[in-house]
């Protein structure tokens, strides 16, 4: 059994937790109890009785059969209570309604979080609406500008990644880590990460990490469609998007002394 701190974790709540972001990482694709038992390796009669129990919490969700699971509101309340008490992303809004008004772009906030970037923010422009809210989601850090510009902030041999190769979402996704280590000193030396369709074809990002923690575990950036890029609009972008991260940087520290100092 896992330590953490030099205390036993307890195994039911760790498998509560293990249950929960699975569910979530399947996002619209519903899971069967077999599914769910195998993938834990939990006996499918304790499965059965945590799911029961977290469909009465209202944690976990169930079709009118029964036999299929997703998660449930809870977790979504849950995660709202996390973006309205950080202290972070109530500081970097104001500022990010500032970077959309100004670029027409889309703008994003995000977090390191192991090998992954979570989005917290996001203000999309009024040119180019996805079909569904990036905040909350997911994506590997190695496919996107936010990831990138986070990434270039650690050392090469402590970055969150395994193995030397790496999962690609469009043809443009760098395939292995000594051409994503090639990217990274680039970005070191530009001082802000560029996605040219590494991560959504026909979109490309400048990401910005937030330099108030170091390493720095936020980061801001800006999508564009390709059609729209210039060369004198990259470089009207990266300027504004500079300015922005000057300005939440500034305010930042100021606005978290007001709470408890969460590690990051």
């Amino acid at each position: 059994m896992a330590e953490t701190g030099g205390v036993r974790e307890v195994k039911s709540a760790g498998r509560t937790v293990e249950l929960l972001e699975l569910l979530a990482a399947r996002g619209d694709q519903p899971a069967r109890l077999r599914e769910l038992a195998e993938e834990l390796r939990v006996p499918r009669s304790s499965m059965y009785a945590l799911l029961k129990t977290l469909i009465d919490r209202g944690w976990v969700r169930t079709d009118v059969t029964g036999s299929l699971y997703g998660i449930g509101i809870r977790a979504l309340l849950t995660g709202t209570s996390y973006l309205d008490s950080d202290p972070r992303v109530r500081a970097a809004r104001p500022y990010l309604d500032e970077a959309s008004d100004v670029l027409g772009e889309t703008i994003h906030l995000a977090r390191l979080d192991g090998g992954d970037v979570v989005y917290l923010a996001t203000r999309e422009s009024h040119e180019y609406l996805r079909p569904f809210s990036r905040v909350g989601r997911r994506l590997p850090a190695h496919v996107g500008a936010l990831g990138k510009a986070l990434l270039a902030e650690r050392i090469d041999g402590e970055l969150p990644l395994k193995g030397e190769e790496l999962a690609p979402m469009t043809p443009n996704t760098h395939r292995t880590r000594a051409a994503l280590l090639a990217d990274l000193a680039r970005v070191r030396e530009r001082g802000h990460a560029v996605d040219r369709e590494e991560g959504v074809v026909g979109i490309v990002g400048f990401g910005f990490a937030l330099r108030y923690d170091v390493p720095a575990v936020d980061a801001v950036s800006c999508s564009v469609p390709t059609a729209r890029l210039t060369e004198g609009r990259e470089e009207r972008i990266v300027g504004v998007m500079r300015e922005i991260r000057a300005k939440i940087e500034a305010v930042v520290p100021r606005e978290a002394g007001t709470g408890p100092q969460w590690r990051p």
